[in-house]
């Protein structure tokens, strides 16, 4: 078999990151039952499995697939963390997806863009703490990859306000669209959309625990030293990165990550 298919954009979430009074990041993420469906649909409902155990006190998933050529059982597993609201099924979601990822599903998400948000294109608010957060949900409306698997075209809208947010890359050919809510009268036009000002950036903040988790991932999945990342930039370890190490990374990362794999080959 060639692999799993690339995510489809009504497969991934959008979820907000990182929130300042000039904007939102962005991360894109699949879910447990996106993996379950990939899954079935590869390899049929009785073509792969999944078991879970206890490792040194942290929860492990191993997912197991059929090659339907050869009848041969292939595994992979991964350790997960628990989630916010409910510890152990949690923590089986995650190991379960991060199990996933090393077979290949979504691997496709680590190539993604820094996704930033402009503050007028949401409902920024204050939380509880004063710090500024929004309860506005993001969607990704359309996506596209180019040769090599990488995400090269990405259109991200305001679920709440139905008004697109952010686009990367120029529409492919057959691309669907989402159509803005329209108001207007027959004989009325549209004003011209002015170009929207570059957000301004702290790029001395720190990157967030879920970005780190990120480029670790990048590193576990080559068996990559995670200083050829943080060394880079002259960090001590991934949580010294910042903001605009993340940035950088995402526009010259993919020489450094191909680099490695030509030299010491892909997993």
């Amino acid at each position: 078999m060639d692999g799993f298919r690339k995510l489809k954009a009504s497969e991934i979430d959008a979820r907000v990151s990182t929130v300042s009074e000039k904007g939102c990041s962005l991360l894109l993420y699949k879910d447990a039952r996106v993996d379950q469906n990939i899954l079935d649909e590869t390899f049929g409902i009785f073509g792969w499995q999944r078991k879970h155990e206890i490792i040194g006190g942290n929860l492990y998933c191993t997912v197991s697939v059929k090659n339907p050529d050869t009848g041969e059982w292939v595994s992979k597993q991964d350790v997960g963390t628990e989630s916010y609201t409910e510890k152990e099924k949690g923590q089986a979601s995650d190991s379960f997806k991060r199990a996933c990822f090393n077979l290949g599903i979504g691997r496709e998400l680590y190539t993604a863009p820094f996704i930033w948000i402009n503050a007028g294109d949401f409902n920024l608010q204050k939380g509880n703490n004063g710090k500024p957060t929004t309860y506005d949900r993001f969607k990704v409306t359309d996506i596209g990859y180019d040769g090599d698997g990488n995400i090269n075209y990405l259109v991200i809208y305001n679920d709440k306000t139905n008004k697109k947010v952010y686009t990367l890359g120029r529409e492919p050919q057959g691309a669907t669209k989402k159509p803005e809510a329209n108001n207007s009268t027959p004989e009325e036009k549209k004003p011209e959309e002015k170009p929207q000002s570059e957000p301004t950036i702290d790029v001395t903040q720190k990157i967030t625990p879920k970005q780190v988790l990120t480029l670790r991932m990048m590193c576990k999945k080559r068996d990559m030293p995670e200083e050829n990342i943080y060394g880079k930039y002259n960090r001590s370890s991934m949580e010294d990165m910042t903001i605009g190490d993340w940035v950088d990374f995402g526009k010259t990362g993919q020489e450094l990550l191909a680099a490695w794999d030509k030299e010491h080959g892909s997993k």
